[in-house]
């Protein structure tokens, strides 16, 4: 019964969050294929709560800054205070002379307990 009473205490529920947050990204290119071009790079969630359901959208910019392709890609879990590594992909297209990589999307879990 103890047990049961602890689960329903502390149930996790998900917050949805306006894009970015409390995220910080790096990336850098890893490799150019004749089709894409492959971003690695870093999350780092500086919220004091964990994300889940975090995606990334890397962008190729022209040198007006435009986005002329992107790639979105799953990062997953961040844990608060802490850094997830990721994996993006994005068409080579003519005239791309900088890339940007940005959270997208993600939600902050949160522990609710009843009174």
């Amino acid at each position: 019964m103890v047990v049961a009473a602890f689960l329903l205490t502390t149930l996790p529920t998900f917050d949805e969050a306006p894009a970015q947050g409390a995220f910080r990204v790096t990336h850098k290119v890893e490799r150019t294929g004749p089709s894409h071009i492959e971003l690695s790079g870093t999350v780092f969630n500086d919220a004091p709560t964990d994300a889940i359901d975090v995606y990334v959208t890397a962008q190729a910019l022209d040198q007006a800054g435009r986005r002329v392709a992107q790639g979105i890609s799953w990062v997953g879990a961040v844990s608060q205070n802490s850094t997830a590594g990721f994996t993006a992909k994005i068409p080579v297209v003519r005239g791309a002379t900088s890339y940007k990589v940005a959270v997208t999307s993600f939600r902050y879990v949160t522990v609710q307990q009843s009174p």
